[in-house]
């Protein structure tokens, strides 16, 4: 059982805060294929820039179904502390605090994991948040900086004597980036080594790999990253095997067709005409990246400039697709 705070979170996954990647229409999306809980994109803490466009849209959670949990990233306690209580009035109902970002955008910036490096100033910012808000506080985290100095212990057990109520871990170290394979060894001690809830993350990509890392690390949940891209129903398969040990075959055509349908649909209306062609084309991009000619497709679909244009492009690949019987290449 997955429990953050009040709230139980069943089936036990997580999709993954992913910036550009887990907005609003996809975190509907997965929420509907069985993920128990879908964190917003990263948000900064500087709240002097939560008019832009980009951070607007990433705070943008009306009438979003499911428990509201919005990750921010920074490194300076009071900004954090202020930016947890604004998440809070705008209906956040969890508050993740990202230390796991490799990024060098935002470890410039001495913040996501570039923060493992300063153990002091993590308690500061973990203190200052917790005391903050009223609402359940998450961390992510990486097992370090790099893999001569893995932390990850040391930053879990300060979490929980602060009050931090669950904590994920990505199998990397900051140094490890998103290459080589992720481990699990560190996220089972860190298990072992706190009480709060534990989730684990990283190169957990079938419902298989679900199970095999619960089992092998004792973790609470997992949480889904990458491998959700253009496929959110592995949700689904993962909860059928967790569940019942049942093997949820991958989606036939007229599903695939169907989903990208509507997730493309639901870009355009919530990002508009402009945005929403373009964001489309990534999305559409992992969706049919296995199919037969999918490559074609993709080609085809990142020159249109049209919202209708990009619909009928994707009916059109998809009936020439079932008509001529090409599934996965």
């Amino acid at each position: 059982m997955l429990t953050i705070g009040p709230y139980n979170i069943a089936p036990a996954t997580v999709l993954a805060p992913m910036a550009g990647v887990s907005d609003k229409p996809f975190r509907e999306l997965c929420r509907s294929y069985g993920a128990g809980l879908a964190v917003s994109e990263m948000v900064t803490s500087d709240t002097r820039l939560w008019g832009s466009r980009k951070s607007s849209t990433r705070l943008n959670q009306q009438g979003e179904s499911g428990l509201r949990s919005v990750q921010i990233a920074g490194a300076e306690p009071d900004a954090m502390a202020h930016a947890a209580k604004e998440c809070v009035a705008l209906g956040a109902q969890v508050v993740d605090i990202n230390m796991g970002c490799p990024a060098k955008k935002v470890c410039k910036q001495a913040a996501g994991s570039s923060l493992l490096r300063d153990e002091p100033l993590v308690a500061r910012i973990l203190q200052a948040v917790v005391s903050a808000v009223s609402v359940p506080v998450t961390l992510k985290i990486r097992t370090g900086w790099d893999t001569e100095t893995r932390n990850a212990i040391t930053i879990a057990r300060m979490a929980e004597d602060i009050g931090v109520a669950a904590l994920t871990v990505h199998g990397r170290s900051r140094a490890c980036r998103f290459k080589g394979q992720a481990e699990y060894d560190t996220i089972a001690e860190v298990v072992n080594s706190v009480h709060m809830p534990v989730i684990a993350n990283g190169d957990i990509d079938s419902a298989q790999k679900a199970k095999y890392v619960l089992d092998y690390t004792g973790a609470q949940g997992v949480m889904i990253g990458r491998a959700a891209q253009g496929r959110p129903w592995l949700f689904a398969q993962i909860e059928a095997y967790l569940a019942r040990g049942e093997q949820l075959p991958e989606p036939e055509l007229a599903e695939i067709k169907r989903v990208l349908m509507h997730h493309i649909k639901a870009l355009h209306e919530f990002y508009g005409d402009y945005l929403g062609v373009r964001i489309a084309r990534k999305h559409t991009g992992w969706y049919v990246q296995n199919l037969a000619f999918g490559e074609v497709l993709r080609t085809r679909f990142n020159q249109i400039h049209s919202t209708q244009e990009q619909v009928d492009c994707i009916e059109h690949f998809f009936e020439q697709s079932i008509i001529h019987g090409e599934q996965v290449a």
